[in-house]
């Protein structure tokens, strides 16, 4: 009768068929690639320290492409090894009765050493990978620079916005483990539609599965604060030789949540004892036939536009929202701006000089017309601007060419920032709701035609949401009397 086998030696047993056939081509090439994956992750380990990772590209490769052959390879070893004991299996070969395995072997002991070693260094090595791609896949750069073309427009919008210090994941995924598995499975699709080809342009507006407002914006954002009026002094520029300034000024009613209920324009729509819900059906949220109104009471109020005409299954097939803070502010990170409005605040900011003899006119000219390419943009709006001033304002072209090279290169920055050929962005094609000067805005409800079976509308009346101080004026009396006509000349 042969002695009880130690544990060890039960292990040394069972290891030794797997060494035998891990021999084989399929196996080795697993061992290679997995050994090239780790071996150049270590070679780029101190670049990706030094923080150089946020080039989008560096980023893939050391994130993704990295893993990807690093895991391919691990995965080709059991395979290579599966496959060759079928084979051995099937030619009747055997697989089991092999030589016994011994400590006493340095072959062994060089094996069982380099397993343990590799093994650790696999842990670590996937370890370090799946955090880094994580933080990577929700980082600015990958989010707007990986695809680039696709994602430009909104990434260059983002760039020039209040938010431009936000991650985009912050708004876009927010905390939790949930959000951001829906996320990346989103993305997954995406990528597949970029490198197929198959996305549209320009990328549709708005995005359906975007996270409630309440758990993003609202992580900073206190809707129901009460912030009382604000004061708005609004210039704008007449496309005149001497390019007429002219103020609106208005008290704008944001108001919030008091003690006696919800007051100004965030208390009567975000009141967290009232309920405003409404129905879309052009896929965008710009054509709202039909908007519910709870009040704190309970009382229900339906108001319905007289002036759309949807059947009741259009109306039933539309978008139902509860509306929340991206239905007004519905581009805080990705404003596009019009021409004429973009011109004015270059203006009034001291990007564009209105010493120009109609810099106005000749700017939001340029900027409307049609160009192939950003660069075909900049080479033409340069000429067409240089053009107009060396052969109309000779004076001008030379004594103020300082002034009318800061006006071509703000000129051009306003249309690359705005305009994107290649994704067919153009002026107007991202309303922004907020106010409605450019775009319906807040005239989708607030027009007048929507009604209560009882007859009441939506109030649509100016003094609703602000007082009118100045509009369009010269020289407001108003901003005389506080003080600030000499900050505005």
């Amino acid at each position: 009768m042969e002695p009880a086998k130690s544990l060890f030696t039960q292990i040394l047993d069972r290891l030794r068929p797997v060494i035998y056939l891990a021999s084989n081509p399929l196996s080795l090439v697993g061992v290679v690639l997995t050994t090239l994956g780790g071996g150049l992750w270590l070679f780029l380990l101190p670049t990706l320290w030094r923080g150089s990772a946020e080039n989008p590209y560096l980023g893939i490769l050391s994130f993704m492409i990295l893993p990807g052959v690093f895991i391919f390879g691990l995965i080709l070893i059991p395979i290579g090894i599966f496959i060759k004991r079928a084979g051995l299996k099937k030619r009747g070969l055997p697989w089991t009765d092999l030589p016994p395995l011994s400590l006493d072997s340095p072959e062994l002991r060089k094996l069982l050493a380099f397993v343990a070693a590799t093994t650790v260094a696999n842990v670590i090595i996937a370890s370090q990978w799946g955090y880094s791609a994580v933080n990577y896949m929700d980082s600015d750069q990958f989010c707007g620079l990986t695809c680039h073309k696709v994602m430009a427009p909104e990434y260059t919008a983002y760039q020039n916005s209040p938010h431009s210090h936000v991650g985009c994941a912050g708004c876009h995924i927010g905390a939790g483990a949930s959000w951001f598995v829906k996320a990346k499975l989103s993305g997954v699709r995406q990528v597949f539609a970029v490198a197929l080809n198959d996305y549209p342009r320009p990328i549709a507006s708005p995005v359906s599965n975007l996270r409630p407002a309440r758990e993003t914006c609202e992580q900073c954002h206190w809707p129901q604060r009460f912030s009382g009026d604000i004061f708005s002094v609004r210039p704008s520029y007449a496309p005149d030789e001497q390019n007429t300034a002219a103020y609106t000024v208005l008290l704008l009613k944001v108001g919030g949540v008091t003690w006696r209920g919800g007051v100004g324009i965030h208390g009567a729509h975000l009141d967290p004892k009232a309920k405003m819900e409404y129905t879309s059906t052009d896929g965008k949220r710009q054509v709202i036939p039909q908007v519910t109104y709870t009040a704190p009471d309970g009382k229900v109020t339906v108001f319905t536009a007289n002036d759309v005409k949807v059947t009741p299954e259009q109306l039933a097939a539309g978008e139902h929202r509860t509306m929340d803070c991206m239905d007004c502010h519905n581009r805080p990170a990705h404003t596009f701006q019009l021409p004429e409005r973009a011109v004015d605040q270059a203006i009034s900011q001291g990007r564009i000089s209105p010493k120009l003899p109609f810099i106005k006119r000749e700017a939001v000219e340029v900027l409307k017309r049609d160009y192939p390419s950003h660069d075909a943009a900049v080479r033409e709006i340069a000429t067409s601007m240089d053009s107009f001033y060396s052969s109309k304002y000779p004076q001008v072209h030379e004594t103020g060419s300082a002034d009318l090279k800061n006006a071509i290169e703000s000129v051009k920055a306003i249309y690359l920032q705005n305009v994107f050929p290649e994704m067919r962005v153009n002026w107007g094609n991202y309303p922004n709701n907020v106010g409605h000067m450019d775009s319906p805005g807040c005239f989708r409800c607030h027009d007048g035609s929507h009604v209560s079976p009882d007859g009441r509308a939506i109030p649509n009346d100016c003094a609703t949401c602000h007082d009118v101080l100045a509009m369009e004026e010269k020289d407001p009396k108003i901003l005389s009397d506080l003080g600030y006509k000499g900050l505005l000349q």
